[in-house]
């Protein structure tokens, strides 16, 4: 498998779950500083030129939430065994790429969604307060005891802790939130984490 990522993106929780998994791939960085994903080797493989973009042998998934769902067929410890455990694995999963991944993508990718700059400065402005909102909705809900749904590593697992690293970036006081904060040290602190920090994909 070859993974296409960009540096302190999404994509990063998918080289975490490969980590985890204990897959064989290998990963090639894009620098969006100098449109890479514009490429049009790039935009071969994935038109929406987003990451991540993983190959396998049977052809080329897009999208974090697909891609940790193929991981899981490849390595089934990483999902609950109980029909609705894995559902809130998968809630959780889509809470980060609906809402969540969008108010942290207002920070920058404003022009995503409006054109004037007054509109896209109003979306910036709005990002403390709507990241601050997601994570306390995720502090209550989850149990982070010590992992998103308890005791049992998820596919989750990662794409929480890459998400929500952005949110003191984003403006938000984590020292609100002990439960979630605990969770993004603990991760932090695992093999696989800080196997895809040693190879420079996240700081």
């Amino acid at each position: 498998m070859h993974l296409h990522y960009a540096p302190g993106t999404v994509a990063i929780s998918v080289a975490i779950a490969l980590e985890e998994a204990g897959l064989a791939h290998e990963a090639t960085a894009l620098d969006f500083s100098n449109g890479d994903q514009r490429s049009a080797d790039y935009l071969a493989l994935n038109p929406k030129g987003r990451v991540p973009a993983l190959i396998t042998d049977a052809g080329v998934l897009t999208e974090t939430g697909a891609i940790l769902d193929y991981i899981g067929t490849r390595a089934p410890e990483l999902v609950p065994a109980d029909p609705f455990h894995a559902a809130r694995m998968r809630e959780a999963m889509y809470y980060l790429a609906s809402t969540l991944h969008v108010a942290h993508a207002h920070k920058l990718r404003g022009a995503r969604w409006a054109d004037q700059p007054t509109s896209i400065a109003d979306m910036q402005a709005k990002v403390p307060e709507t990241m601050t909102a997601c994570c306390a909705y995720l502090e209550a809900r989850y149990e982070f005891a010590p992992f998103t749904l308890g005791q049992q590593l998820t596919l989750a697992d990662p794409y929480m802790f890459v998400a929500c690293g952005w949110a003191t970036g984003d403006g938000v006081d984590m020292a609100a939130f002990p439960k979630l904060s605990a969770f993004l040290t603990m991760m932090r602190d695992r093999d696989s984490v800080q196997a895809v920090i040693a190879k420079g994909m996240l700081a």
